[in-house]
């Protein structure tokens, strides 16, 4: 009971706190400045519920995608690493988006589960800072590399007796290594133009440092700043949307140029994971990062923002996986070197 006293009261605190901050910056917008709320040392992170038994709840739920989401990604770059069939161009994309998958939660996720059951809510705002720069980091090198993927599906439809030379390992290396330098490249931009702005609070509505919540709480949001996000949104979401949608019109035309239906399906198929896979990535992040700062509802959006954090890194080993033969043939293979050992 004195548990749940105390956690009441905390609740309580943040709820008083949110009402003064938004009283007092209705009274006079300059009050911040004056009183010095712009040099903030900590955020505190509400998460989704104030209601105890709820965090709990979710906090198991979440454990239990972050580890399923851990186990299957060891699990398929252990399957590629491993079985020699599986060392071609489109099984070292896959490793790499299963590498990225294997560290993109395990940004947040730490974050998340203490959120849920802490009564302490806070986060330094150095730990903020990291957290947000190695989460764009990463989500922006996925985005370069699914469009790095679109090409190699395209390079293996249109010429499959020139696909290893045209996706030869140095090719496949630099695709790779241009998608990790361009995304904490623009990682770097955004977190320094992000973590400079002058903050007239320091409660963020969410489970971890994300970019529309820290803009909520900025006191003013510059034309330079809001160009920044322009170019960070135009290099990271909509130039590899453009890429992805400029191979796949050429897969169709491929694809349109197989004379058989057989062919033309067995072709296509061998797209439906990356499609899949780019379909639940993009339009999620479309959803969060497309809109205006006016247009955001973060009750709404922290439930979006889960999705793309923390479910889609569980589902897409499961995506690559199911889908293709080869990975379910060499899982079956390890499997039973398991068994008989």
């Amino acid at each position: 009971m004195a548990n749940d006293g105390e956690t009441h009261s905390n609740v309580l605190s943040h709820d008083i706190c949110i009402n003064l901050f938004t009283e007092r910056d209705h009274r006079n917008p300059k009050s911040m400045d004056e009183k010095n709320f712009t040099k903030v040392k900590e955020f505190i992170l509400l998460g989704f519920t104030a209601d105890l038994g709820l965090q709990r709840v979710l906090f198991f739920i979440f454990l239990i995608i972050y580890v399923m989401g851990l186990l299957g990604n060891i699990t398929l770059i252990s399957l590629i690493c491993t079985d020699s069939r599986l060392h071609i161009p489109m099984y070292f994309f896959i490793g790499n988006l299963s590498f990225l998958d294997l560290w993109y939660p395990s940004v947040y996720a730490p974050q998340i589960l203490m959120t849920c059951i802490s009564d302490d809510k806070s986060i330094s705002f150095a730990s903020c800072l990291c957290q947000f720069f190695f989460s764009a980091g990463l989500a922006c090198s996925e985005c370069y590399l699914l469009a790095a993927m679109a090409y190699d599906r395209y390079a293996a439809i249109s010429s499959p007796l020139l696909y290893s030379q045209a996706m030869s390992p140095r090719l496949c290396a630099s695709l790779v290594a241009a998608s990790y330098i361009g995304g904490f490249v623009n990682s770097t931009i955004i977190t320094s133009e992000t973590f400079t702005l002058s903050f007239c609070g320091n409660i963020i509505d969410d489970f971890f440092c994300d970019l529309p919540p820290l803009v909520k709480l900025a006191c003013e949001v510059k034309d330079s700043y809001q160009a920044v996000q322009y170019f960070i949104l135009a290099s990271n979401i909509m130039a590899p949307t453009v890429l992805i949608l400029a191979s796949y019109l050429f897969i169709m035309a491929a694809i349109l140029k197989i004379h058989s239906a057989e062919g033309r399906l067995k072709a296509f198929s061998t797209c439906g994971s990356h499609l899949t896979a780019v379909t639940l990535y993009y339009g999620t992040l479309l959803f969060i990062y497309s809109r205006p700062s006016t247009s955001y509802a973060l009750e709404r959006d922290k439930v979006v923002s889960v999705f793309y954090t923390v479910v889609i890194p569980m589902l897409n080993p499961l995506i690559y996986s199911f889908r293709n033969k080869d990975v379910k043939d060499t899982l079956k293979k390890m499997l039973a070197r398991i068994k008989f050992s």
